[in-house]
């Protein structure tokens, strides 16, 4: 039996992201983002409302985005939850924050991988911005990698939000291969 919610977005993870940006002074900000994701393998896009961070974005026309990981789970819900229009939450939270080489956005070093990213389009969405962002580089802590050079999730431990639950998660165990499971029905 299958019941009817009516217009509820229910996709499920939603990656928790932490976008970061420098305002017209060059003081850091964070914001925790859910609405975003890669959409190519070079571009990131990223839907915020009208925060602190999104005139730091359109006045720098850069960003860094970087995956929150259940280490920094205190920190990555503050971001979300205070305003960069009435606090400092860079110096708050205790975090590092450092120029990137690549964009004029910082980087926040605890968190074990960055993508830095510079604007390619900005869209208007009924009062929200749509930011497309290309990533000029990515920089990852060597501690998540594995002896292949490539990003290990399950040593990173990413956050996801649950929104019917208003909970974090942590990106959970494999349950196959991709381009291996479906074999079994070719």
């Amino acid at each position: 039996m299958k019941k009817d919610l009516g217009v509820a977005g229910e996709l499920f993870p939603q990656s928790v992201f932490i976008v970061a940006s420098y305002d017209e002074d060059g003081v850091p900000n964070a914001m925790n983002v859910a609405w975003a994701g890669e959409c190519t393998r070079n571009e990131v896009a990223i839907n915020i409302g009208d925060h602190k961070t999104t005139e730091n974005i359109l006045a720098k026309g850069a960003f860094t985005v970087a995956p929150a990981d259940a280490a920094h789970v205190v920190e990555a819900d503050y971001f979300g939850m205070a305003t960069g229009r009435k606090v400092n939450k860079a110096e708050k939270s205790g975090l590092t924050f450092v120029p990137s080489e690549h964009v004029d956005a910082p980087v926040i070093e605890e968190f074990p991988l960055t993508m830095e990213c510079v604007v390619r389009d900005v869209q208007d969405w009924g009062g929200e911005k749509r930011f497309i962002g290309e990533i000029v580089n990515t920089r990852v802590d060597e501690s998540v990698l594995d002896e292949d050079g490539r990003v290990d999730f399950a040593r990173m431990r990413p956050l996801v939000y649950d929104s019917t639950r208003r909970i974090y998660r942590v990106v959970g165990e494999e349950v196959g291969g991709a381009w291996e499971a479906g074999k079994a029905l070719m």
